[in-house]
């Protein structure tokens, strides 16, 4: 007889609580994700690499196995326990990264981040889906911004300390003085976390007593009943395909970010970890929060407003997309490139909660995996890789620097325009898709 966990989650001291373990566990898991991203100039010195190679390590092959094995162990999740999966995950994508800092040649390190990939992959569905219970409806967008501030609290220990370890003590051992420390909260995940009850949320929402949150729990549906469900509302289809656009703009560029600063502006790496540090980390926390809070409030006018809303902030990064990277200056890069990190975060968050308004309560993992699957086979996948070769290119023509910067121009351009259409279309089906 499975515990009954409902008393520790009527008190809101614990439910912060959850979401903020939660939120670390997410930031642990960009930290691991990206510090390959400050790194990957010592790395290419050291082991020779190119570009395209760097898109495949910090993009291509970590997303081909975060995304489709995010799918299955979500499905797990359901059943063997979503706290558990997170346990794991995070104990062993932490042992990933810090063995990378052993790797003698690009096929270990390859190795190494599929190693990272797999673990990752237990790691957001399960969370989003526990968050989904604890936090009513209303409130949820607000509650899975919250947990997605760990992407750039992620970015900010990544990039920051990352940078400084680097300097000091060189790539490799950057690796593992920020891999092991996750080995550590995956033991504390364990035992201090406790399984929410199923659908608690809505139950104390409908005026259900949630001490027998059985009544509102569901029969855990197929993994093929929840995916053909899924991909019967239309408004997750552009949902999903406007998010990976936007993720493959925001990985292209966002990867190649460090290295477009070095070369650019020659600056060394301590310097522009600590500068991506506090635009990337402190902006993108900022506008995933805001993006939340408001989105939840403009949905009382309509459900359309949880899609509309990054649409247009999609939108205003246009413009900001050619002034930061054109810039000839730091300075005036910076003035472009910390709007445009606060308004392209703000898609998190309203997405993952409308996803889950569109499911069952034991389809939300899946949900989340799904609507992951396609961001980070396209966004994560595609992105750095897409920029990379490009580089490669135009390097010939333009430099080393200018073959970069525009790479990286046209990606981002390509890939918003695409995402702003079909997050306009998806705001036109959701209202009807929820009902149904």
């Amino acid at each position: 007889m499975k515990p009954d966990n409902t008393g520790s989650y009527l008190r809101p001291a614990y439910r912060w609580y959850v979401l903020a373990l939660l939120t670390l566990v997410y930031t642990f898991n960009f930290i691991d994700r990206q510090v390959v991203v400050i790194l990957q100039e010592q790395i290419r010195a050291d082991l020779s690499l190119m570009d395209w190679q760097l898109g495949l390590l910090s993009g291509f092959v970590f997303a081909i196995f975060y995304s489709v094995l995010g799918l299955p162990i979500a499905h797990l999740s359901e059943s063997v326990g979503r706290k558990r999966v997170v346990a794991v995950a995070l104990a062993f994508w932490s042992l990933m990264t810090a063995l990378s800092g052993a790797a003698q040649n690009f096929v270990h390190l390859l190795l190494l981040r599929i190693g990272v990939g797999i673990g990752e992959a237990g790691g957001s569905p399960p969370s989003h889906s526990m968050i989904s219970d604890i936090f009513p409806r209303r409130r949820r967008a607000f509650a899975l911004s919250i947990f997605s501030m760990g992407v750039y609290f992620g970015y900010l220990f990544a990039y920051g300390l990352g940078g400084w370890i680097a300097e000091n003590l060189g790539w490799r051992l950057t690796f593992v003085v920020l891999g092991l420390p996750g080995v550590l909260l995956a033991l504390i995940v364990a035992l201090t976390l406790k399984e929410p009850p199923r659908g608690m949320a809505e139950a104390r929402e409908s005026g259900v007593d949630v001490n027998n949150h059985s009544a509102v729990a569901e029969e855990k549906p197929t993994f093929r009943e929840t995916l053909s469900l899924l991909w019967s509302r239309r408004s997750f289809r552009h949902i999903a395909m406007a998010a990976s656009l936007q993720s493959m703009a925001g990985y292209g560029v966002g990867n190649f970010v460090p290295s477009f600063m070095m070369r650019a502006y020659e600056m060394p790496i301590s310097e522009v970890g600590w500068t991506l540090a506090l635009i990337t980390g402190f902006g993108g926390a900022f506008g995933v929060a805001l993006s939340g809070w408001l989105s939840d409030r403009l949905a009382r006018r309509g459900e359309y407003w949880y899609v509309l809303f990054p649409a247009i902030a999609m939108m205003l990064t246009l413009p900001l997309t050619v002034l930061a990277f054109s810039a000839l200056t730091p300075g005036r890069m910076f003035i472009s490139y910390i709007p445009y990190m606060i308004l392209g975060a703000t898609w998190l968050g309203p997405c993952l909660a409308v996803s889950h308004s569109l499911v069952g309560l034991r389809q939300r993992a899946v949900a989340s995996a799904a609507l992951f699957f396609i961001v980070n086979l396209v966004g994560l996948g595609l992105g750095p890789l897409v920029v990379g070769s490009l580089s490669d290119l135009l390097r010939p023509g333009f430099g080393d620097a200018d073959g970069l910067r525009y790479a990286m121009i046209s990606t981002a351009l390509f890939a918003k325009v695409w995402a702003v259409v079909h997050f306009i279309v998806a705001s036109r089906k959701i209202s009807a898709d929820i009902q149904n």
